[in-house]
C-alpha cells in the first residue's frame, strides 16, 4: 500500500523523499543483502509504500502517474544504490504496466494496474527463450485453445523476477502454423497454476541477489480473458510498448549506476596517499576522472532528451535505442575505469563498486544487447537516409 502523504506529494517533494531513502536505507543496507543473498523484506515494503512500484501507473489506477521524464529522473536517485533494488520493482513499472496499460482491456487494467502500483501484484515479463531472445519472432511457446480457454507449453528462461512473480505476461505462439511475429500473443498466467514450474540458476555474475529465472509451462491453463486485450497475433507489438519503456529506465539506470560509482571513487583517491600525496593530484587520476564525467553527462542528457520527447507524445525508439546503447557501454567505462584507480580495494574487500562493476555488465545486455542496437540503428540509418535523406528520430523534423 502507498502511504497517504506519499499520493499528496508533489514531484520535488517524492524526488528529494527517495533521495533520501536511497541515501539512508538503499545504500546503509546493500552489506545486509549481499550478506543474506536477498533483498531484505522491510526495503521491499518500503520500496513499496513510496510508490516505487507505481511511479509510471497513471493516478486512475492507483499508481503515481509521473511522466517519463520524472521518472528518469527518480531512477537516477534510486539507482545510485545496488541496481539489485531497482530489478525487484522494474517489470512492474515498464515490461508489464505499459503493455497492460496500451493494450489490455478496460477490466485487465481495472483488475491488475492497482495492485501492480502497490506491489500486491508482482509481474514477470515472460519473452525469452533458449532459441529465441533478440529473434523474439521465432519462440516455440505455444498457447492453443481449448474450448474457452488456452493450454500454455513451453519454456522461457531469464525472466527478471521469475521466481518471485505472481502471474506472468507470457508470449506464446497461438497460431502454429505462423511461424513469424504474427503467431505470437500475449497472455497473463498466474504463477501458481498447476503445471507452472520456476528454477533459479546456479550461478549469477552479478545481480546475485536478484536472480533471474528459468519458467517451464506444461499444459498451463489460462482463461481467455487472460489473452491481452482480447485479440491474438499481436504480442510482439504489444511488447514494444512496455519495452521502449523499460529500454529507456536501464539507461537511467546506468547513469545512476555511473554517478554512485565516480562518487565513490573520487573520495577514495582524494583520501588515498601515494607518492607523497593523495593519489587524486595525479594528472593521470585527474583525466581519467574528468573523462568519466563528461560521458556521464552526455548519458544524462541524452536520456532526459528522450524522455522529454516520450512525453509530448511520440516514442522516439531510435534515440531509446541508442540512448540504451550508449548509456551501458559508459557505465561499463566508468566502471573499469574506477576498479583500477581503486587498486587492490577494487579486487580485494568489501568495497561497493567491484560489485557494482559486476552487476553493470549486464546492463550491455538486458533489454537488447549492444551488437543487437548497434545493427538495429545503423540499418534504420540507411534506410532513412535511403528515404529523404535525414537520420531516424532526427532532430531536423
Amino acid at each position: 500500500m502507498i502511504d497517504q502523504d506519499v499520493l499528496r506529494h508533489d514531484f520535488s517533494a517524492h524526488l528529494a523523499k527517495i533521495a533520501e531513502f536511497t541515501n539512508d536505507e538503499l545504500i546503509p543496507a546493500e552489506p545486509e543483502m549481499v550478506d543474506d543473498g536477498a533483498v531484505p523484506q522491510r526495503i521491499l515494503d518500503r520500496m513499496a509504500a513510496l510508490g516505487l512500484f507505481g511511479i509510471s501507473i497513471p493516478r486512475r489506477y492507483g499508481g503515481l502517474g509521473w511522466t517519463m521524464e520524472q521518472q528518469v529522473r527518480l531512477t537516477f536517485e534510486f539507482t545510485r544504490a545496488s541496481c539489485v533494488y531497482r530489478s525487484r520493482f522494474s517489470t512492474v513499472i515498464g515490461l508489464c504496466s505499459q503493455a497492460i496499460l496500451d493494450h489490455g482491456t478496460e477490466a485487465q487494467r481495472q483488475e491488475m494496474l492497482p495492485a501492480m502500483a502497490t506491489g500486491d501484484l508482482v509481474m514477470a515479463f515472460a519473452l525469452t527463450e533458449e532459441e529465441a531472445g533478440s529473434d523474439a519472432a521465432h519462440l516455440r511457446t505455444t498457447a492453443i485453445r481449448d474450448g474457452g480457454d488456452y493450454l500454455v507449453s513451453g519454456s522461457k528462461r531469464y525472466i527478471t523476477n521469475g521466481a518471485w512473480a505472481d502471474a506472468f505476461l507470457t508470449f506464446a505462439r497461438t497460431d502454429p502454423g505462423e511461424p513469424g511475429a504474427a503467431g505470437v500473443s500475449a497472455l497473463i498466467v498466474d504463477a501458481r497454476a498447476p503445471g507452472v514450474t520456476t528454477e533459479l540458476p546456479r550461478y549469477m555474475n552479478g545481480h546475485a541477489e536478484a536472480p533471474v529465472a528459468e519458467i517451464r509451462f506444461q499444459d498451463v491453463r489460462a482463461g481467455s480473458e487472460r489473452l491481452l486485450g482480447g485479440v491474438e497475433g499481436r504480442g510482439l507489438k504489444m511488447a514494444l510498448r512496455g519495452i521502449n519503456h523499460a529500454r529507456l529506465h536501464v539507461a537511467a539506470t546506468c547513469v545512476g549506476q555511473a554517478t554512485r560509482m565516480l562518487e565513490e571513487t573520487t573520495a577514495h583517491v582524494t583520501g588515498r596517499e601515494q607518492f607523497g600525496g593523495p593519489l587524486a593530484d595525479l594528472g593521470a587520476v585527474r583525466s581519467t576522472l574528468g573523462e568519466s564525467y563528461a560521458e556521464l553527462e552526455a548519458g544524462r542528457a541524452l536520456v532526459i532528451e528522450c524522455a522529454r520527447t516520450f512525453d509530448q507524445g511520440e516514442i522516439p525508439r531510435h534515440r531509446i535505442a541508442a540512448a540504451k546503447l550508449y548509456c551501458s557501454e559508459m557505465a561499463g567505462k566508468v566502471a573499469d575505469r574506477c576498479v583500477q584507480l581503486l587498486g587492490g580495494a577494487g579486487i580485494v574487500g568489501p568495497h561497493p563498486v567491484p560489485r557494482m562493476w559486476r552487476d553493470v555488465r549486464a546492463l550491455r545486455i538486458y533489454e537488447g544487447s549492444s551488437p543487437i542496437h548497434q545493427r538495429n540503428l545503423g540499418r534504420a540509418m540507411i534506410e532513412q537516409v535511403g528515404a529523404d535523406g535525414t537520420l531516424p528520430d532526427t532532430f531536423r523534423r
